[in-house]
């Protein structure tokens, strides 16, 4: 009504955010609320992987921002802020990125809502159980041995990829993270910023699967 300057009549395309699109016709409308009746339902298909992608907040919480809203539109299933040694933001506004993350779906017409999980700590996230068939893999700019991300990723999977802060994932971390079987992963010959090899990693995941 005030943002869109909806009247009585108009069509709208409403989702659920659990795969459902509602096609509806505003038939009563008020300046606290409106009224829509649904005219047919819409199923979308469901993503063919699911990708888990644990980031570290960036110090600069716009930037973290982008990446949630970018993620949302390329395809990404679940999301979970990771606080690391290296990272120099300790707080976030959980309920600020829930809006970010909604307003993405709809804008890329999206009929599925990322699950925005509550942040943890490095250890804390090594210590969450996943199935057994989850890859998962941990990138990071030391110099050791990887494989490229598009070498372990395989189509119509599970796919679980840690992302450090700015000051990259410390030796203990990686080391950590090496026994519980998370394979070092290479997003290309640039160092990224974290919102960058996000969003890389996130694409790499999707373009894999469209392209099968």
């Amino acid at each position: 009504m005030k943002v869109l300057r909806k009247q009585e009549g108009d069509l709208l395309l409403l989702t659920n955010g659990k795969g459902t699109f509602f096609h509806a016709e505003l038939v009563n409308a008020h300046g606290k609320q409106c009224v829509a009746a649904i005219i047919r339902t819409e199923t979308q298909a469901p993503f063919s992987y699911h990708l888990h992608l644990a980031v570290a907040p960036t110090k600069l919480n716009d930037r973290y921002e982008w990446f949630l809203e970018k993620a949302t539109e390329i395809g990404v299933s679940e999301i979970t802020p990771l606080y690391c040694e290296h990272s120099e933001r300790k707080t976030i506004k959980i309920e600020r990125y829930e809006k970010i993350i909604h307003s993405a779906m709809k804008q890329s017409l999206k009929a599925y809502l990322p699950k925005l999980n509550a942040p943890v700590s490095f250890n804390e996230f090594m210590n969450t159980p996943l199935a057994s068939e989850t890859i998962k893999c941990i990138a990071h700019c030391e110099d050791l041995a990887k494989k490229s991300l598009k070498s372990v990723i395989k189509p119509q999977g599970t796919v679980i990829i840690l992302i450090g802060p700015e000051g990259d994932f410390s030796s203990t971390e990686i080391n950590l993270a090496v026994a519980n079987d998370f394979i070092p992963v290479s997003l290309g010959a640039s160092r990224l910023r974290t919102e960058t090899a996000a969003i890389a990693a996130c694409h790499s995941v999707a373009f894999i699967n469209e392209v099968m």
